[in-house]
């Protein structure tokens, strides 16, 4: 037997199918021609068998592709029926007929039953040597099965040391997805997807319309189609690994003694929508492992599938890393949040210490619950929360984030909550996130606030708060030391206080009497000290533009003081 002759088209990793075997060379060369049933020549081959019975399916399991020359079909159409029948009963692959000896054409009887059974027959116009074709085929499954178990192997390799090395669910999910190259999903028990992985692409086509393509899979026989080892399918229980549904999702249950905590599915193809062969073994091994992993996590991991979902998300959105804004309304309503006619809040929320992070997280969690508006709360930073509220176009925003903004307080007094300018659809979020960050970094410690509100927002940024937030900026230190750096070096060498008397002049609005008074100085010092001023920094103090500038700059010394 010849190389080309052994060479499969299958690609590694699922069964050969009827269409890999009519495209091998040594039965290529009969010039095959499918006259039924085109739409099952993706079906797995499991083995070829030659027969010349009246009644071959006796001898068959299922999965085989048929080969006879036709002399032994009967000749009265009912015959023919019975033999089609059994054969699509037993569930043999395809049937190949020769038109060479008995028959030059196929019997319309066989024809038709087989089109009524959804049976591939696929005839023969040239004479073949079925002895070759089954030595080939049969050396090809057997490799295919030895290179399956290495395969899974591996699989079960890679899976035992995610597990040991304490992989969280989103690990496990890329690597699952990345190992099928298909898109894989963990979703809770009301099929919200929580975690997506998709092997190099957007995952839009995959999270689209989840819920109701999801709750399409849960059939109400509870029975589920599975594949074995040997790539062939049977019946099993709904608990099972099984393909699910009019798009043909394999799921597999996420359980730990019969108490069920969501399951995890993988899509037909890469994006959810691309036509893909069948599901492998391997698949089914891939996924079954996955099961188990996301099981053992959510034993040893204390942050639940939400959290780490919504965390996800978040910073997602934050950080600006989906791929378009229809993958992220996708990702977003898979979670459960209304995209579509809702109005969106965005808030930060910054905790004193880390060690109050996760309370506080839960306590918003509970919080959300209770007022009923659907929301996402995660960790963004180690001290910092963000909440992300979808809220009916005409619902007050106010006393909704006043009531988070308490419950935050609640557990870590010193907690300060920052909101954005509220965004009247999704990709506005980023820009409600950035302004709460914004609002977050101009917050001084401690900050008063009205008595009516807990809750830091734009309105509440003035000079002093802006130039705090700007601190870090070189920009804003060296315009503060090109100020007022030549009267700070002056008090330093002669022990003298004239930046104390700037301030307390500045702060009187250029009045030297209140000045003075204010300060506890005669007159005569304060007048001595702001000549004195005016000669070191070589200013006007009765120029009001001078003034200003002064003044901003000694705002921006006390933010960088940390005043």
């Amino acid at each position: 037997m010849s190389e080309n002759q052994r060479r499969a088209p299958a690609p590694e990793g699922r069964p050969l199918t009827v269409a890999d075997v009519l495209a091998l060379p040594v039965l290529a060369g009969g010039d095959p021609r499918v006259v039924t049933g085109p739409e099952g020549v993706g079906r797995p081959v499991r083995w070829v068998h030659i027969t010349e019975l009246t009644d071959p399916a006796s001898f068959l399991k299922g999965g085989e592709l048929v080969l006879t020359t036709g002399m032994p079909l009967p000749d009265d159409p009912a015959g023919v029926r019975r033999y089609v029948d059994e054969l699509a009963a037993v569930g043999a692959a395809a049937l190949v007929l020769e038109l060479v000896r008995r028959y030059h054409r196929p019997p319309d009887a066989l024809v038709l039953a087989c089109r009524a059974r959804g049976l591939p027959l696929v005839t023969l116009a040239r004479d073949v040597n079925f002895l070759e074709v089954t030595q080939v085929v049969h050396t090809l499954l057997l490799g295919n099965q030895a290179d399956a178990m290495r395969r899974t192997q591996r699989v079960h390799e890679a899976f035992t040391a995610l597990t040991l090395r304490g992989a969280g669910p989103e690990e496990l999910l890329r690597v699952a997805a990345e190992t099928s190259g298909r898109t894989v999903v963990l979703e809770n028990l009301v099929h919200r997807a929580l975690l997506c992985a998709v092997p190099g692409g957007p995952a839009e086509s995959a999270l689209t319309d989840w819920e109701r393509r999801s709750r399409a899979t849960v059939r109400e026989d509870g029975v589920d189609r599975v594949y074995g080892a040997d790539g062939a399918d049977g019946e099993h229980d709904a608990g099972d690994v099984g393909v699910r549904g009019p798009e043909g999702w394999l799921v597999a249950p996420v359980e730990y003694r019969g108490e069920r905590w969501g399951r995890v599915a993988m899509l037909p193809g890469p994006s959810g929508t691309v036509p893909a062969p069948g599901f492998g073994r391997e698949d089914v091994t891939v996924l079954e492992r996955t099961a188990m992993a996301l099981t053992i996590a959510r034993l040893t991991h204390p942050t639940s599938w939400e959290r780490t979902a919504h965390r996800g998300a978040l910073r997602d959105l934050v950080e600006q890393r989906y791929r378009s804004p229809a993958e992220a309304h996708a990702r977003i309503t898979a979670l459960g949040l209304p995209t579509h006619d809702s109005r969106f809040v965005a808030a930060v929320v910054d905790v004193p210490a880390a060690r109050d992070t996760a309370r506080t997280e839960d306590r918003l969690a509970r919080e959300v619950g209770v007022t009923g508006a659907p929301a996402l709360v995660g960790l963004l930073a180690p001290t910092r929360l963000g909440v992300l509220l979808a809220l009916r176009p005409s619902q007050p925003w106010r006393p909704v984030v006043e009531r988070l903004s308490r419950a935050a307080l609640d557990p870590a007094p010193g907690t300060a909550v920052s909101v954005g300018t509220p965004a009247s659809d999704l990709t506005g979020v980023v820009r409600s996130f950035r302004e709460a960050t914004r609002v977050a970094e101009a917050t001084e410690p401690g900050q008063a606030l009205p008595p009516d509100r807990s809750f830091h927002e734009r309105c509440d940024i003035g000079l002093r708060r802006l130039l705090f937030a700007l601190r870090d900026d070189p920009r804003v230190q060296e315009y503060a030391e090109r100020q007022l750096g030549p009267l700070l070096d002056h008090d330093a060498r002669h022990g003298t206080h004239l930046l104390a008397t700037l301030r307390g002049y500045l702060d009187a609005a250029g009045n030297k009497t209140v000045a003075a008074r204010a300060g506890g100085l005669s007159r005569e010092t304060v007048y001595q000290r702001l000549r004195a001023i005016e000669r070191v920094l070589g200013r006007d103090l009765e120029s009001g533009a001078q003034r200003t500038e002064l003044h901003v700059a000694l705002q921006a010394l006390d933010a960088l003081r940390g005043r």
